[in-house]
């Protein structure tokens, strides 16, 4: 029995890698793409404005199926309700893939983190482009650091605090009891703290702006956390429309696309990219 599962298993095996993906299943005519897209770049009207490039190029018609956090996201494609996903990148997308419902993962866009404090700013950290040396500095002065929970902004904080050669311990370290929800600002003011987020959810309103606290630490290159696009398996799936959803995520690595990228400040209006292009065309944000 054992031997004839491992016969079964190779069989398969040999079957997802000799297979042609151009040749798998009826969706080459379809001219419907399904996404699944994280809720930012919805919220930033950054997929509206690819999505009607895309279908005025191509003719095919994008359908957003699911727009949100990144589990629900997950689910859409492990099901085969959607043919293509994007979100941040990281320990789910990797796994979407190893599991074999995701293929052609690959990074398109950026957006950036940076440090929010008290207005008042205890740390002497404004104007600082530099996170790891902010850190340093909240570190020395032991100013209330709130550990954030958040997947993007905790990978973000390892990384900057063991660049920094410093182990956040003490009393100053707040574990994160944050509600969430429009008044998080005012939640992060409350405890007169510091902490790592995005700027979109403030910029977009997902987050109301508080006058005490502000951004502190910005535009440090490192500080850019990558999106990647994917297709869904169309040998795990083989009702999806792989043609469609390959379309798309080459488009979003396009020349068109990256360049609109470094230019698209979206409703914040503000001459700043809310999200950022890959290389080879990450020099044109400068």
């Amino acid at each position: 029995m054992l031997r004839q599962t491992r016969r079964s298993l190779l069989l398969l095996t040999m079957l997802i890698f000799l297979t042609p993906l151009q040749s798998i299943a009826q969706p080459t005519q379809e001219k419907i793409v399904r996404v699944a897209v994280i809720g930012g770049m919805v919220y930033a009207d950054l997929w509206r404005e690819i999505a009607q490039r895309f279908e005025e190029k191509t003719g095919y018609e994008v359908q957003v199926v699911i727009s949100g956090e990144r589990p629900e996201l997950k689910e859409a494609i492990e099901l085969g309700n959607v043919d293509l996903l994007t979100m941040h990148s990281g320990d789910i997308t990797t796994d979407l893939v190893a599991d074999g419902h995701g293929i052609n993962m690959r990074p398109w866009t950026r957006n950036d983190l940076i440090i929010w404090g008290p207005s008042s700013d205890p740390a002497g950290i404004r104007g600082m482009t530099d996170g790891a040396a902010a850190l340093a500095k909240i570190a020395n002065t032991q100013s209330p650091w709130i550990d954030f929970q958040g997947i993007g902004p905790r990978e973000m904080a390892h990384n900057l605090w063991r660049k920094a050669g410093v182990k956040p311990v003490g009393d100053w370290v707040l574990k994160d009891d944050l509600r969430g929800g429009p008044d998080f600002l005012q939640q992060v003011a409350d405890r007169n703290a510091y902490i790592i987020t995005g700027r979109m959810p403030v910029y977009v309103g997902k987050w109301k702006a508080n006058d005490k606290m502000a951004i502190l630490v910005d535009q440090d290159p490192t500080m850019r956390r990558p999106y990647i696009v994917m297709e869904t398996n169309p040998i795990r799936h083989p009702n999806v429309n792989y043609q469609g959803a390959k379309a798309l995520a080459d488009f979003l690595l396009s020349q068109e696309i990256q360049v609109f990228l470094a230019s698209y400040d979206g409703v914040v209006n503000d001459g700043r990219p809310l999200f950022y292009p890959v290389w080879p065309y990450a020099g044109i944000d400068k």
